[in-house]
């Protein structure tokens, strides 16, 4: 099903359904981060959901980006105006159990089980549930939209240089020197740049970030990833900007546009990016392939871990409410609309039906590449170091290593220097999160 049958059939509900009997449905607030193309997609999937059956009516409700859907969240809790259900990204899984531990989350587990609605956590795919489970493996929130890094590529521009696409870091200097002599202004460029070049560089050498197996095992946790090989590839990139290689164009994704408009032929961030790429991106073939290996760091790459969000439930509301949120949570699961939001968006689906169902309608060959996000979540069982990570205020502390990397990149600390400045700031924060919490 594509996004305008969706909202298509979204339409046609909104009119056939009467004021009168909307009001005598069960109301469930949905707030969410997702905006543009990915926000009428959210959307659609509620309309959906809403014209199929007329006891429920989930209002989709754009509060802004991932922090501020969050913060709103929260502010919203503690004023007793909470949503039902509020769309979380993956650095605020900590804070979100924390609020479980209080009281204030509704776990997905416990959700589905009260609400009578079937739910067999062997449905989805590991890599994308083992982030958001408790020690006990149960499930707390819905993975909604996963993603992880890959790297992007302008395929038009690697055949006019005559390279190859880059599969290890020393490539990469290389490639990014030819595409420099053919004219590629900024070869080589990134976005959410702590959780693509350290979070993700050190899963996929199975290196540890912080202690406590990265935070899963306990609030006593600490940062080590101002270590050799972390500061070493830090180290890396800027030595590639100061050879005009690279160019840092913001957080998130800020950068985006270099990629579009042809200044940048390789850049690392989410496989989310495909279904605006392929929207946007009119004078150059792209691909995606895998994350470049260090081999002095690594044989083989061990696994990328998860980024984007999932959907919490939120305490303090009536129990038809919660119904609908379960039965809501069942629809988005089915393979039909995890396809669908896989092959429109670049995003993984969650279940492995809806993995089968996409290769089963032909998408991987019609668009190739579109499978690595899965392929690098599933290239080993996760360890420790990459299974992914849950420190407590980590959505401030992405913000410390945004701003010691940036000072890196503009020539003011060296790598060093300002990892060590990230670690000590992030663990001061680390110690606050745990004196509040333990």
């Amino acid at each position: 099903m594509q996004t305008k049958t969706i909202l298509a059939a979204a339409l046609m509900s909104s009119t056939a359904v009467t004021p009168v009997v909307a009001q005598e449905r069960t109301q469930v607030n949905f707030w969410h981060a997702m905006g543009g193309q990915l926000g009428e997609i959210t959307d659609g999937f509620a309309e959906e959901f809403n014209a199929r059956q007329d006891a429920c009516q989930i209002n989709s409700i754009y509060k802004g980006n991932y922090t501020e859907t969050m913060t709103q969240a929260i502010a919203a809790f503690r004023a007793g105006e909470q949503p039902h259900i509020v769309q979380v990204f993956e650095v605020g899984t900590a804070t979100m159990m924390a609020a479980e531990d209080n009281g204030a989350v509704y776990p997905v587990h416990q959700l589905m089980e009260d609400a009578g609605v079937a739910f067999d956590e062997s449905d989805y795919l590991p890599a994308v549930i083992s982030y958001y489970t408790d020690t006990d493996g149960n499930l707390l929130s819905l993975p909604f939209n996963s993603s992880t890094p890959v790297m992007w590529y302008n395929a038009t521009a690697f055949e006019e240089a005559g390279v190859e696409v880059p599969t290890t870091w020393d490539e990469v200097v290389e490639a990014a020197r030819a595409l420099k002599a053919n004219g590629v202004e900024a070869p080589f460029g990134f976005g959410w740049q702590s959780w693509t070049q350290i979070e993700t560089f050190s899963a996929w050498h199975d290196l540890p970030l912080g202690t406590e197996e990265n935070g899963f095992a306990g609030l006593e946790a600490e940062f080590t990833f101002n270590n050799d090989a972390v500061e070493t590839h830090i180290a890396r990139i800027a030595e590639m900007g100061e050879e005009g290689l690279f160019s840092y164009g913001g957080r998130r994704g800020d950068s985006r546009s270099m990629f579009v408009n042809g200044d940048t032929a390789m850049w690392i961030n989410s496989s989310a990016y495909y279904g605006g790429f392929a929207s946007d991106i009119e004078d150059f073939e792209f691909g995606q392939a895998m994350l470049p290996l260090d081999t002095d760091l690594a044989e083989e790459p061990q696994n990328s871990i998860i980024g984007g969000a999932t959907l919490w439930v939120l305490q303090g509301h009536e129990s038809p409410e919660y119904t609908c949120t379960a039965e809501f949570f069942s629809f988005l699961s089915e393979p039909e609309q995890q396809a669908m939001w896989h092959q429109e968006t670049g995003y993984v689906p969650i279940t492995t039906a809806a993995y089968e169902l996409s290769q089963e309608q032909g998408f991987y060959e019609e668009a190739p590449g579109t499978d690595t996000a899965i392929k690098q979540l599933s290239l080993n069982e996760p360890t420790p170091n990459s299974k992914g990570l849950r420190f407590g205020n980590f959505v401030q502390i992405r913000d410390i290593i945004n701003e010691e990397l940036e000072a890196v990149w503009s020539g003011d600390k060296s790598a060093e220097e300002a990892l060590d400045a990230a670690v000590e700031r992030g663990n001061d924060l680390l110690r606050r999160f745990e004196a509040s919490n333990s």
